[in-house]
């Protein structure tokens, strides 16, 4: 068999089940709340600056308007934020978080430490984690 063949030497798979993996560390974490993945990054995006047009979410998450859509109408019916119009522009929503929303971020404070450690070991830590940012950006902004 041909090396190249190999899903040993495969990079993709690796990151793949990296992935996986990471995502469904998170899921016991998140439930308890009666969230998902996607539904945190959104709120990991918010937590940072309130109040964002639905476009400027979906680039952050580097997705598509299409795909952030639907995701925040979900939350909207749980009464974790609210889509309003824009003020300057009557075409586009502005995304905020509902006092739910906002008390989110206390009750899963604790989640980056649980995934952190769940994913430390000899070859990833605090001193090498930067350098991994660093690689894995790259190959996104490559990609994109």
């Amino acid at each position: 068999m041909k090396e190249d063949f190999k899903l040993d030497n495969q990079l993709c798979f690796r990151l793949y089940t990296a992935s996986r993996l990471i995502t469904q560390a998170y899921h016991p974490l998140l439930s308890e709340q009666g969230l998902t993945y996607p539904q945190y990054l959104v709120l990991l995006v918010l937590w940072e600056q309130d109040g964002q047009p639905v476009n400027d979410i979906a680039k952050r998450l580097l997705l598509e308007t299409n795909t952030v859509t639907p995701l925040l109408q979900r939350m909207e019916k749980e009464g974790i934020l609210l889509r309003t119009k824009g003020k300057q522009d009557a075409r586009q929503m502005i995304v905020s978080l509902t006092r739910k929303g906002k008390e989110l971020q206390h009750k899963l404070a604790d989640v980056p430490r649980v995934i952190g450690n769940a994913v430390m070991c000899d070859s990833v830590n605090p001193e090498t984690a930067p350098e991994l940012f660093r690689m894995l950006d790259a190959i996104i902004a490559k990609l994109k």
